[in-house]
């Protein structure tokens, strides 16, 4: 006898990029029961920079197209803030929907702005890891959506594989003094980093909403997948809407 399967509410799909080490955690640390989750990686080397990634989104459809072949797959998302706005959301939906033509399709940058969106925050300060010309890409993508960015400051990291070494208490002093007082909201940019696990304490600490990409992601994959559970310790977003 067959029944529905474990995954009765909704099937979740995620292409990461092959070097990616935090958000396979942190998505299945945030799934409600009954959600199944789905991950495939796209080939990329160790090095997040614009040239990198742009080529890495030749590979974005074949990874797409391994995950649940049956076709059964509800949502699937690109997971990489960097890549989303490098490669263009129109671009990745089209190679997301290529590999897994029946699942509604949205990437991680996608998902951020849609968070900024519900909490209504227009001005935004953001913290990242990243190299200055993946920030001037971030900053102009952000510009041209309508929001105005108070600071944007990174890391200067290359290596995904230093990226997910940055400690989480850093990470929150790190953020807290990009932020400026005029944002509406602190946005910390990347799955790489450990952000979900000091959502709270920032608000707290600021007194502001903070947005994560890992947060945003998941938050926008359950919203696309009918999925309105409130999920408490991480942050307003997860919380109240």
């Amino acid at each position: 006898m067959l029944d529905a399967g474990r995954h009765t509410r909704a099937k979740l799909g995620f292409v990461l990029l092959a070097t990616e080490q935090t958000i396979e955690d942190d998505v299945l640390l945030l799934r409600p029961e009954g959600v199944g989750i789905h991950f495939a990686r796209a080939a990329i080397p160790d090095s997040i920079t614009v040239e990198s990634l742009t080529r890495h989104a030749d590979d974005l459809a074949r990874a797409a197209s391994t995950l649940l072949p049956d076709g059964s797959l509800d949502v699937i998302c690109y997971a990489c803030t960097s890549g989303s706005l490098v490669i263009g959301e129109e671009n990745v939906f089209a190679k997301l929907k290529k590999g897994a033509p029946n699942a509604k399709t949205t990437s991680l940058i996608t998902a951020v702005m849609n968070a900024l969106n519900v909490i209504g925050a227009r001005k935004i300060s953001v913290a990242t890891p990243y190299l200055d010309e993946i920030n001037q890409q971030e900053a102009d993508y952000m510009s041209a959506r309508g929001l105005k960015i108070t600071r944007i400051q990174g890391l200067n990291l290359e290596k995904d594989s230093d990226m997910i070494r940055v400690n989480p208490q850093y990470l929150a002093e790190f953020a807290s003094a990009v932020d400026t007082a005029d944002s509406d909201a602190l946005f910390i940019s990347c799955g790489a980093l450990r952000s979900v696990e000091i959502i709270d304490e920032l608000e707290q600490k600021l007194g502001k909403p903070v947005i994560c990409s890992n947060q945003a992601m998941m938050w926008d994959v359950l919203q696309r997948a009918g999925i309105t559970d409130r999920i408490d310790g991480y942050g307003i977003l997860l919380r109240d809407h």
